[in-house]
């Protein structure tokens, strides 16, 4: 059963089948646009929606357990494509839905006026840590989109979220909001439990839910799981893109230029990864890691 504070709120809203929602709004070419909420807040907005909005329920639940591994080449083009805003940038994961054990691996491909295009590919659970069953798929998509990022891809961070997905039924467009955020890289895992990161996904006008943040004076941030988790764990690369997400919402120190990078006291040092981070299980939780950061609400 959902346990989070939007919990009644989401009970209140009509539901909608995911078969009925890919039907409506797939979106696989879309726009984003990324927020990050308080908690706090999220019930009082929500509410807002309970009128119009569907939300995906699968076998009586509202609240469905995620986990993606991203890859990435040795010297990390994906990142650094991120990193220096490049044109054609791309990102290769697994995603997997831990609640039906559900994998998928997938190729997202940034294009033009930040629009992006999801491929994917059906994949089994017991490789999501690898992409070697899936390379000519990676390969195919990537040489279609005019792309080579060149070398072997290794998994770099492991995220894990709780998500729920509404409908806009008059726009056809799409919200999902993730809580419970944990981004892991080796033995080190760093975890967000006060905010959640609200994306809307259009086919390219604002939805409502969009002039609804804006209204109430949240805007759009830059952040993406893999590259500002990946940069929060990471101080020794390039963070530009996220510099203002990562200060404000994740507590990262920005060194200050001419002086020796810092870090707060109970941050622990971005370090080399494994060839193959720990995995959460399908379905029983996720185990705690040997050191976990864990971010206040006061960072907010």
């Amino acid at each position: 059963m959902i346990t989070l504070p939007i919990a009644s709120t989401l009970a209140e809203m009509d539901p909608i089948g995911l078969a009925e929602l890919i039907d409506c709004a797939a979106l696989q070419t879309r726009v984003d646009r990324k927020y990050v909420v308080p908690l706090s807040e999220l019930p009082p907005l929500l509410s807002q929606l309970t009128s119009y909005a569907h939300v995906l329920e699968i076998d009586g639940e509202r609240s469905f357990r995620y986990e993606s591994v991203y890859f990435d080449t040795p010297w990390l083009a994906s990142y650094h494509c991120a990193a220096y805003r490049r044109r054609r940038r791309f990102k290769v994961r697994t995603r997997t839905y831990l609640d039906s054990g559900d994998c998928w691996l997938e190729v997202k491909i940034n294009g033009a006026r930040d629009s992006i295009t999801k491929h994917r590919l059906p994949y089994q659970p017991q490789d999501r840590g690898t992409v070697a069953p899936g390379r000519a798929f990676v390969d195919e998509v990537l040489a279609r989109e005019a792309i080579s990022p060149g070398g072997d891809f290794d998994p770099t961070l492991v995220t894990t979220y709780r998500r729920s997905t509404l409908l806009l039924p008059a726009s056809a467009s799409r919200v999902t909001i993730d809580t419970g955020l944990s981004w892991q890289a080796g033995q080190t895992e760093l975890s967000l439990p006060e905010v959640a990161v609200v994306e809307t996904k259009t086919a390219a006008a604002a939805s409502s839910v969009d002039r609804m943040l804006w209204h109430r004076g949240i805007r759009p941030v830059r952040i993406s799981k893999y590259a500002t988790g990946l940069a929060a764990l990471r101080p020794d690369l390039p963070d530009t893109p996220w510099r203002r997400t990562l200060r404000r919402h994740f507590c990262v120190a920005i060194p200050v230029p001419g002086q020796s990078p810092s870090q707060p006291s109970d941050q622990v040092p971005g370090q080399a990864l494994p060839s193959a981070p720990r995995l959460a299980a399908p379905h029983p939780p996720a185990s705690s890691v040997t050191r976990r950061i864990e971010q206040e609400a006061s960072c907010v």
